[in-house]
């Protein structure tokens, strides 16, 4: 991809004060969108990076509608700009999933979390899980919960929404030759839990 030629990049992460070139933004956000894809739990988020990423879109859109019509590097750089959005909204996507999934859990983790810990969800993701929770008991106490007895009436959601499987296998890939690695083999009180 030729960023150079078309100007599409120049991207400044404020919080650290660090330039990051395009391909290394492309590859934080693809790292966190697999990273956030195969893990069964929700993941720390990327808000930074999502914005970085928008800004980019669009400012890659306003480059390529000033470009000469017909050429073909325009129309590589707009399939280029279709494969980052595709990127970006599954990894929003599954993020969502996730935070429909295990709703109760994960409001419970980000009330309980210390101030200087990371936060789990972005402000929207948290307006988001508290709206769904809300709908969510609304739509159980209107379709159920009001034709049973009273004292059946009830509902903890924590008990009734199923936990991430943080036991669950997951894969991974290594990114640089390691050296003095022991992976210690499974005992049989290991194989039995």
């Amino acid at each position: 991809m030729a960023e150079e030629e078309l100007d599409l990049f120049d991207e400044t992460n404020e919080e650290n004060e660090e330039i990051m070139t395009p391909a290394q933004l492309i590859h934080k956000l693809e790292e966190a969108w697999l990273n956030e894809k195969f893990s069964p739990d929700l993941l720390e988020n990327k808000s930074e990076i999502v914005e970085c990423v928008m800004e980019q879109l669009d400012h890659m859109e306003q480059n390529l509608q000033r470009a000469k019509k017909g050429d073909l590097k325009v129309t590589i750089h707009r399939m280029e700009i279709e494969r980052i959005r595709y990127i970006l909204s599954s990894y929003l996507r599954s993020r969502l999933q996730k935070i429909e999934k295990f709703f109760p859990h994960i409001l419970e983790k980000e009330k309980s979390r210390l101030e200087a810990d990371p936060s789990y969800l972005s402000q929207q993701e948290f307006a988001f899980a508290k709206e769904y929770t809300a709908n969510c008991e609304t739509h159980l106490k209107n379709l159920g919960l009001k034709h049973v007895p009273s004292n059946l009436q009830v509902l903890d959601l924590i008990k009734a929404v199923p936990k991430p499987n943080v036991d669950s296998f997951v894969f991974l890939r290594v990114k640089e030759k390691q050296e003095n690695i022991l992976v210690e083999p499974e005992t049989e009180d290991q194989r039995s839990s």
